[in-house]
């Protein structure tokens, strides 16, 4: 029977991961194996973009997070330029959009009586 710790208290749990994304656990359970320098972390988990998370991630980077972090930095104004320059020579197709059928207002105010 393996003698584990519970740690509470833990309102979120964030792991990094090297392609830029985080790992994020929102109100995990915590186990603790100190002996052997094993923890066990269950609950729902989300996957998100480093960029999603900030600014409040910031304070939880280390050195080798923050390398990581500015070679994000670094490229997100090349590919905000290149998908600028994709959406200006895209034509849009009148038939790509919808008309407005109904009147969203008439219906709020019906169902308001």
């Amino acid at each position: 029977k393996l003698r584990v710790n519970n740690t509470s208290g833990i309102e979120e749990l964030n792991m990094f991961t090297n392609q830029g994304t985080v790992i994020h656990f929102n109100n995990p359970k915590v186990q603790a194996l100190l002996a052997v320098n094993t923890f066990i972390i269950t609950g729902h988990t989300q996957i998100k973009q480093l960029t999603e998370m900030l600014p409040s991630i910031l304070n939880q980077l280390y050195a080798n997070s923050l390398t990581s972090f500015r070679r994000l930095a670094e490229s997100l104004p090349k590919q905000s330029l290149d998908e600028k320059a994709q959406l200006a020579t895209r034509k849009v197709d009148d038939d790509e959009i919808l008309d407005l059928v109904y009147n969203f207002d008439e219906a709020s105010k019906n169902e308001a009586k």
